[in-house]
């Protein structure tokens, strides 16, 4: 079976068209019954009913006992080879990969002091900036997704297609609160999804940090207080320094998320004045608020009247489950909760389009605040966007998207697994691709980050995710580019690295 190149499930096209139905039935069916043996099997493998090391049962084997065909048997066995969790051996069949992630232990975080802070950045956040986006390095800092797994072509394709009429429309300014055909289509995505969002609700913007500050600017003025998440995500940290706003810090679980019964404590003893959350696939954490937290989270600030601002950035880049996580927004009854997002992580970052869902609360004051600061999103960006959502491909780029960038996280963390001191603690993402890994106490992260660097390998030091500069000896890697032998000695690098500051 052929794999494809960013290391994900490989994809099936439907069959020409003149192809016959029950061909197109079948071809479906046998895609169903690889993934589905695949996937069971990978759940064996995770839970420990099958052991590192164990051999599987042969393609025979499985073959007489689950009546499937030897092709789909096979399939599935390349497709978990693929993905790092079962190795081929030649005249000896297929085995469990030694590494396992079943006993990945969680990192313990310590505790934020639950009092207002006022941001002091230093030049270290423009020093990873420029380190992480370095050609130079290899990329284990970055957030970003790999423009290799982007719909290159069909972008492509589509800047063709524009002729002298369209280039002459698009050189004008854009309205204020964005391109109608984009807003349309971000409209027709929140059908069965969000109720009752029409393209007049949507405000665009230049990337999910103009959203995000928009709404910052709308709500809060210099000295008010605002809570966070910790860890958050570290491009935050200047922006709230720049404004001049105080930071709560709240503490934030890697599997559970925020800390609910934390924020309601925060809330009775200090006047907080907005929160800034990312509840679906939170960064650095890659945590997954269930919508039961969702629900408990929205009723309490609306009974306390708090506004709070949604950053849902990788709420697409989910791995598990069919449906996609569910917005704050869902539960809103006060107009409190302003839903920012972009399409940096899933299309075209380049691009800088994002969007915010501001309420009629703050709609006016946001689209004045855009007014007054960048006037509008470019608008040749917007306009190709909206043909590439008309064209119908993006669900087909997500699901494609999604199984590369688990399946790259998966390979990443495994790597860790293997190559790191035995006492790192890291919990496999819900989404996204990051990983956040708590090495032992005597390790700091910063003295890593800096060795590092020296390998020409860029990573994030979780030193600078907090206001407070908690997280001394954690780091963050980031997994959005295909994993690859160079991935792989990066890794084996950092992990040689960790164990030698443990020695010094």
């Amino acid at each position: 079976m052929k794999r494809t190149a960013e290391g994900a499930l490989p994809y099936h096209p439907a069959p020409l068209p003149g192809h016959h139905h029950e061909s197109r039935k079948l071809r479906s069916r046998s895609v169903f019954r690889y993934r589905a043996l695949a996937e069971e099997i990978e759940a064996k493998i995770h839970d420990g009913t099958y052991a590192p090391g164990e051999k599987l049962p042969s393609i025979r084997q499985l073959h007489r006992r689950l009546n499937l065909s030897i092709s789909t048997i096979h399939q599935a066995y390349i497709a978990l080879e693929t993905i790092g969790l079962v190795e081929a051996r030649p005249k000896s069949g297929y085995f469990v990969s030694p590494v396992s992630l079943k006993n990945l232990e969680t990192p313990v975080l310590p505790a934020p002091a639950a009092k207002p802070l006022r941001v002091e950045t230093t030049g270290m956040v423009n020093s990873v900036l420029k380190a992480i986006s370095d050609p130079r390095m290899l990329p284990l800092g970055s957030s970003t997704t790999a423009t290799d797994l982007l719909p290159h072509r069909q972008f492509a394709r589509i800047f063709k297609t524009l002729s002298e009429r369209d280039i002459r429309k698009i050189l004008s300014y854009s309205l204020t609160e964005g391109h109608p055909g984009l807003r349309r289509q971000l409209a027709l995505r929140m059908i069965g999804f969000l109720k009752g969002v029409s393209p007049e609700d949507i405000v665009i913007t230049t990337g999910c940090m103009e959203a995000v500050t928009l709404c910052l600017q709308a709500i809060l003025k210099p000295g008010d207080t605002l809570a966070i998440e910790t860890p958050t995500h570290f491009g935050f940290l200047q922006l709230f320094k720049e404004m001049g706003i105080m930071v709560v810090e709240v503490p934030t679980h890697p599997r559970a998320g925020v800390d609910i019964d934390a924020l309601a404590r925060i809330l009775e003893s200090t006047p907080i004045r907005a929160c800034l959350f990312m509840p679906n696939i939170h960064n650095p954490l890659g945590t997954l608020l269930s919508d039961e937290g969702k629900e408990r989270l929205v009723n309490l600030l609306n009974r306390h009247d708090v506004p709070v601002i949604e950053d849902d950035i990788c709420g697409e880049l989910y791995f598990e489950g069919q449906r996609r996580p569910s917005l704050l927004k869902t539960w809103d009854r006060k107009n409190l909760v302003l839903t920012c997002s972009s399409f940096s992580k899933t299309l075209a970052p380049g691009f800088r389009i994002g969007w915010v869902l501001p309420g009629p609360r703050f709609k006016d004051k946001i689209l004045r605040l855009k007014a007054g600061s960048t006037v509008c999103t470019a608008t040749p960006d917007q306009e190709i966007m909206a043909r590439f959502l008309e064209g119908g491909a993006y669900e087909r780029h997500l699901r494609i998207l999604r199984g590369a960038v688990r399946n790259q996280t998966l390979k990443t963390a495994m790597a860790v697994k293997k190559h790191f001191p035995q006492d790192t603690r890291l919990s496999f993402p819900a989404g996204g691709s990051l990983l956040w890994i708590e090495l032992n106490r005597r390790i700091d992260g910063m003295t890593l980050y800096q060795q590092a660097l020296e390998n020409r390998i860029a990573i994030l030091p979780g030193a600078v995710c907090s206001v407070s500069g908690m997280f001394r000896n954690f780091i963050r890697i980031g997994c959005g580019a295909p994993f690859t032998n160079e991935t792989e000695r990066g890794i084996e690098t950092l992990g040689r690295l960790a164990r030698q500051c443990l020695r010094e």
